[in-house]
């Protein structure tokens, strides 16, 4: 009868685990411990050298990564015919024999990465042929080269999904995936890759993924894969690329040649629907502007294509750039980190849906905003680290790029910019002038003209981020952000700016966030006063000056506040003590504090919802060493109180042992020296002495 109780109890939980698919149930094999939720059994990292026999028959996921299975024998899943995701990846599993999927009609999913599949690939050929299901199949890091993967994958006719990175294949040819009819994406990416037979993939009617990156591809001429939607050939050592001559229907959307030796602009198929365009690192420029490029003849390239014993000379107008190709249906181009030292003209015009234009890190030297150039699509743009010097604005319309909401002009040269620009960009959010010699004005006072290159930066309506980092700013308009909802903005690095709270009047109910990182900020002015900032939620105001806090900060909801790199011995009790009610974040490292005067660091420290980022780095004086705030011990704070609660008797006590050192020398001057003293005093009266 004592044992009813129990079993009522076991009886229960098994009945609670059968209502909860979800339910995990731990158990322990002979050798191994797996865990079983739902209908996965996971078994990684057990040390396991054969497939568990024991698991329940009807799971379908089989999780066996990180261990030490070499062999796979025959019928080693035989019970487990529900079976469809298995993996066994990082096991270096060497071969597995010809019957060790028999009985897994259903398995779909097979990961065998990481292994040794090279030693006896034609024997696991045969066993991969016994997979009626297989859909996907993982085989990277297995050191196979073209002639083992042709054998392990012939006639897959299954297969939707094929992984080979990390191999060690360096030709693909029309035999190495024939019989995939199936196949719908293809990863060849981190081999060795050099050539590709001309109709390689043309066998493969159904593939739309294709990824060739990180091999040794040199070119692509006579691009025909009219089905491919996504094909990213990137870091390879491709010199040009050129589209099949063709009026076929290309479904191509994404085309990735990033980080290659691109000279020309790539010719795409003239009937194609490319969105995404990347070229980022590359060498790519334009040639038509070439001083000695004015003939036709000069303008001509020449290539030799060789296929089998017959070689053919294509002559391509590349350097006429308005053969480029058919771009109406591009969203985004990234020409970043090439050569350009100009854009043709018109060549931007016929991106009519694009939405995103990179060309950071170029030579551009200036750039042409008119009507429809770039195109009013465009909603994000950026032309940073360039050698602009001016930007040439058509001044007849009153909107440019009516879409723009991101425009990054930061590390140029830029000094003439065309006042009304930014007013006429209606839908500009963000905004990056940083490192550019630009100065402010404002139409509401008209002694801020000094410069006629200033930009007016009042009623631009949808401009809430301004950055102007390093940019030899000396002064801001009273009144500069009238009737702009700026709620970040970024002065820092203007060590020459006269900082004045008038100058930021107009943003007291929209700004939120603020630095004034590096901006010679001392604590003894009078306009350090951020009261009137009641919406400011971020505030940066390290590497500067500051002796003390400025008393207005406790008046401010912060809730990061950046203090490192100042000159602070100490901060305010009172304000701490108001700001740490707000206060998630602060930055407080590299300056000199005292420690004995640490009662702010308490109220920081003890309070948890305040963060102190940079703890670690906090440090305090104390005579000559250097030490930190969180581990300051009873004899530290007890010096402190000597010197702080009785200076008089601690300046006694200090100078007391080397009174008491002087002392001592003279005495023993006076011992050493007595008798020669002595005869001098008596020489001094001229008197004899009786003995």
């Amino acid at each position: 009868m004592e044992a009813a109780p129990l079993h009522l109890c076991i009886s229960l939980t098994l009945l609670t685990l059968s209502w909860n698919p979800l339910a995990v149930v731990s158990f322990t094999t002979s050798t191994n411990d797996c865990k079983l939720v739902h209908t996965a059994a996971v078994c990684n990292g057990q040390q396991l050298a054969s497939v568990p026999s024991d698991l329940p028959t009807n799971i379908q996921e089989f999780i066996l990564n990180d261990n030490i299975i070499k062999n796979l024998r025959n019928h080693s899943f035989l019970q487990y015919t529900s079976l469809r995701r298995l993996s066994l990846g990082r096991n270096n599993l060497e071969i597995i024999e010809s019957g060790a999927f028999l009985n897994t009609k259903n398995l779909e999913d097979l990961n065998l990465e990481d292994n040794a599949i090279h030693r006896n690939s034609s024997i696991t050929a045969v066993a991969l042929q016994a997979v009626a299901a297989l859909r996907r199949l993982e085989l990277s890091g297995n050191r196979l080269n073209e002639d083992m993967v042709a054998t392990l994958v012939y006639n897959l006719s299954t297969l939707a999904s094929l992984h080979l990175s990390r191999n060690s294949i360096m030709r693909i040819d029309s035999s190495t995936f024939e019989g995939l009819s199936q196949l719908r994406e293809l990863t060849l990416d981190r081999n060795y890759i050099y050539e590709i037979e001309s109709g390689a993939f043309d066998s493969l009617k159904g593939l739309q993924n294709l990824n060739l990156a990180h091999n040794y591809i040199g070119c692509i001429v006579d691009f025909s894969l009219t089905q491919l939607k996504t094909l990213n050939i990137s870091y390879n050592i491709m010199e040009w690329f050129l589209a099949a001559d063709t009026d076929e229907d290309f479904e191509l959307e994404i085309l990735d040649l990033s980080n290659n030796k691109l000279l020309f602009f790539p010719l795409l198929p003239k009937r194609n629907k490319v969105k995404a365009l990347l070229l980022a690192e590359n060498e790519i420029s334009f040639y038509e502007a070439l001083p000695n490029s004015s003939s036709s003849e000069g303008n001509t390239v020449q290539f030799l294509h060789i296929k089998g014993n017959v070689t053919n000379t294509i002559s391509v107008n590349l350097w006429e750039e308005a053969s480029l190709g058919n771009h109406t249906s591009l969203d985004v181009l990234d020409l970043s980190r090439n050569q350009l030292r100009y854009l043709p003209q018109g060549f931007l015009k016929t991106m009519v849906s694009l939405s995103s234009l990179n060309l950071s890190q170029n030579c551009l030297e200036t750039i042409h905003i008119m009507s429809g150039e770039p195109p009013d699509s465009l909603v994000k743009l950026d032309l940073s680290q360039n050698n602009l010097v001016e930007l040439q604005v058509n001044d007849s319309t009153k909107s440019l790029l009516p879409n723009l909401k991101y425009c990054n002009l930061s590390n140029n040269r830029l000094s003439n910019v065309f006042n009304p620009t930014f007013s006429q960009m209606q839908s500009i959010i963000t905004l990056d002038l940083s490192h550019n010699q630009i100065s402010f004005c404002s139409n509401r006072h008209a002694s801020c003209f000094s410069n006629a290159a200033c930009i007016d930066f009042s009623n631009i309506r949808s401009l809430q981020h301004l950055h102007v980092t390093g940019s030899q700013l000396e002064r801001l308009c009273d009144r500069a952000f009238h009737g702009t909802p700026i709620t970040h903005l970024d002065l820092s690095d203007n060590s020459r700016l006269l900082w004045r709270t008038s100058m930021l009047v107009d943003l007291a109910r929209t700004l939120q966030w603020l630095s004034l990182r590096n901006t010679t900020l001392i604590s003894n002015t009078s306009e350090l006063d951020f009261s009137m900032l009641q919406k400011l939620r971020t505030l940066d105001l390290s590497h500067n000056l500051l002796a003390r806090l400025p008393p207005s900060l406790g008046a401010l909801p912060l809730q990061i506040l950046d203090l490192r790199s100042n000159k602070l011995s100490f901060l305010q009790q009172h304000v701490v003590q108001k700001l740490s009610q707000s206060l998630h974040t602060v930055f407080l490292s590299l300056n000199p504090y005292n420690c004995c005067r640490l009662s702010w660091w308490d109220i920081l420290y003890q309070n948890k919802a305040v963060k102190i980022a940079d703890e670690s780095e906090v440090k305090c004086n104390l005579f000559s060493y250097v030490l930190e705030p969180v581990r300051l011990s009873d004899f530290v704070l007890t010096d402190c109180k000597w010197t702080t609660e009785n200076n008089t008797l601690f300046y006694f006590l200090l100078a007391l042992p080397t009174c008491v050192s002087a002392l001592g020398a003279i005495i023993l001057v006076f011992f050493s020296f007595k008798q020669q003293i002595f005869k001098f005093v008596k020489q001094g009266y001229r008197k004899s002495s009786p003995y």
